[in-house]
């Protein structure tokens, strides 16, 4: 029931933010509350049942704003983020993010600056193929004719008729006190991107011939999921059409479709935005380092890291169709003038980046020698074997951590300056000894003590206080040597590809780990089968029937179901 109350919250909320947006007073709804009382012509529409709703994020508004109106349409404004659940993806969270009241004071004030721009007179031209009989005044069937379009790119689905008309009603109620038919427009517009039907992707289902009693995700909702999770952006017109024409239901259409989408140089954006999320890129946005400490560090490192970063994976996953695993052991990577220092390494360029190459033996090679990992799993004044580790065991091998008790004392860990523990290694010894502390610095320590030659900031040091820093390590009982030695152990290890194939499949559902953990043998099986190929990954994805399904019980009866204009069954 909760989710039903919540569905049916933003139902209101969707005439409460179009009443916001046209400072309108009020929209007439049925007596018991939510949506206005569709019009004949879309309850004749076949019906669909809402199953779930995800937001989407700051990336995926942007790239969206970007496709439909073009990219000097610009967004201005705070976006509340998504919370990440524990150990899971910002896509799994975003089926749980609500608005809060300033969270939507914000997308209005970024809704009002994008309608202005997109209906001023510079751009007005590109979306309103009709004029007005008088530019002062309403005009209900040039506004309808504006609108539509629009409504559909937006809400990445036919507008149903009950919406179509209260847009246009909207416009037609601003332009007159405001005496502008293209304000009126404005407005209706500012409503339509403050409505959940765009800020949340609605997931809706319909009955699965091929299962009779079982739901599968309809055209319309398969088109939203294939353009969020291959090009983190909204469904392009392509996809709508297909969604249209009933190929998105189809095995054979889904797959050429989807292939053609993985193999189009836009699936890099989606690949980088998947990263960003498996890796918790929002840490570098609160990045910090001391700079007495750590000279290097200045506003330029911290910009490049995250791109560095991003940059090795695509080249690597997609420019050599490399093997994943083989991003923990690749020498290959690109530099700044501003990393250069860090790394000590010489950079030719005196802006952009440049390729580089890491060295035979070079304990750099491969992601966990990079600046970036190393220095978001630091504290701003030391590294942390343990952050690393537990990144390690959590990001890379999807193998969860638990958290430190409260009363645990990190006192002899922090003080770097005792000559009785000059090393990070001596100072941990403390809690592997400590029984409540044992269990998990057991599982994280010895990874990540492996890559303490590198500081704070991933500068190379090989001694701490004067004293040689060991480097060994060991992972699930093999030992090694070092951030390269981890490197070529992670990439051998079964979790590691089993990681990434459950993270790719919660990504494109939105499901949580234990939701789709009973597929992950299996796909990873095919992921091995490709060679280990992230073309593979996704495209096995985006064509896998368990995918489409509807793995939760449909809503109550009572729950909202909302009518497609146009759908082809």
């Amino acid at each position: 029931m909760k989710r039903v109350k919540k569905l049916r919250l933003f139902t209101l909320g969707f005439a409460a933010a179009s009443a916001l947006a046209a400072g309108v007073a009020a929209v007439d709804t049925p007596a018991g509350g939510g949506a206005p009382a569709p019009s004949a012509q879309a309850a004749m529409a076949p019906q669909f049942q809402i199953v779930a709703m995800r937001r989407i994020t700051e990336a995926q508004y942007r790239n969206s704003i970007a496709d439909i109106f073009g990219p000097d349409v610009r967004v201005a404004g705070r976006f509340e983020p998504v919370v990440r659940p524990v150990h899971e993806l910002i896509a799994s969270g975003a089926r749980e993010a609500s608005i809060s009241p300033s969270g939507l004071e914000q997308f209005d004030a970024m809704a009002r600056g994008v309608a202005a721009q997109v209906f001023d007179e510079a751009h007005r031209s590109q979306f309103a193929e009709c004029k007005p009989t008088d530019p002062g005044k309403a005009d209900a069937d040039c506004a309808t004719r504006v609108l539509t379009p629009l409504g559909r790119l937006l809400f990445r689905r036919p507008l149903t008729g009950a919406e179509r008309d209260f847009y246009v009603k909207l416009a037609g109620d601003a332009a007159a006190p405001t005496g502008s038919f293209y304000k009126g427009l404005e407005l209706s517009l500012a409503a339509m991107l403050d409505s959940p039907n765009f800020l949340y992707v609605v997931e809706t289902a319909e009955p699965d011939p091929a299962h009779p009693g079982s739901l599968r995700l309809d055209n319309y909702t398969r088109a939203s999921r294939l353009g969020f999770m291959l090009w983190n952006s909204t469904p392009n017109e392509a996809l709508l059409q297909a969604a249209e024409q009933g190929k998105l239901t189809d095995d054979a259409a889904l797959a050429v479709i989807a292939g053609r989408m993985v193999n189009s140089p836009r699936f890099e954006q989606g690949l980088r935005a998947f990263f960003s999320d498996m890796l918790l890129f929002e840490k570098f946005d609160e990045l910090a380092k001391d700079p007495v400490i750590y000279p290097y560090f200045n506003q330029d490192v911290a910009k490049a890291l995250p791109e560095q970063t991003l940059r090795t994976i695509t080249a690597h996953l997609l420019g050599k169709g490399g093997d994943y695993r083989a991003l923990f052991t690749t020498p290959n990577t690109f530099m700044t003038r501003s990393l250069g220092p860090l790394y000590q390494v010489p950079v030719r360029k005196s802006s952009g980046w440049e390729p580089y190459q890491f060295a035979p033996g070079d304990d750099r090679a491969g992601l966990l020698g990079q600046a970036g990992f190393l220095s978001i799993y630091s504290h701003s004044g030391r590294s942390s074997p343990t952050l690393r580790g537990r990144a390690i065991r959590e990001l890379l091998m999807c193998q969860p951590v638990p958290n430190p008790p409260g009363n645990v004392n990190f006192t002899a860990v922090q003080d770097v300056h005792n000559k009785a523990t000059p090393t990070a290694r001596s100072r941990l010894s403390a809690h592997s000894t400590d029984e409540v502390c044992a269990g998990c610095h057991k599982i994280t320590d010895p990874v990540g003590l492996s890559l303490e030659k590198f500081d704070g900031i991933g500068a190379f040091r090989a001694a701490e206080n004067d004293t040689p820093i060991d480097s060994s390590g060991i992972l699930d009982g093999l030992h090694y040597e070092g951030a390269a030695g981890l490197g070529k152990t992670l990439a051998e290890s079964p979790s590691t590809t089993q990681c990434v194939s459950g993270r790719a499949l919660e990504y494109a559902t939105g499901l949580g780990s234990e939701d789709v953990s009973p597929w992950v043998e299996g796909l990873d099986k095919q992921f091995a089968a490709s060679g280990y190929g992230i073309r593979a990954l996704f495209l096995k994805v985006a064509t896998m029937p368990e995918t489409w399904q509807v793995k939760a019980s449909p809503l109550d009866q009572g729950s909202t179901k909302i009518s497609y204009a146009g759908q082809r069954r």
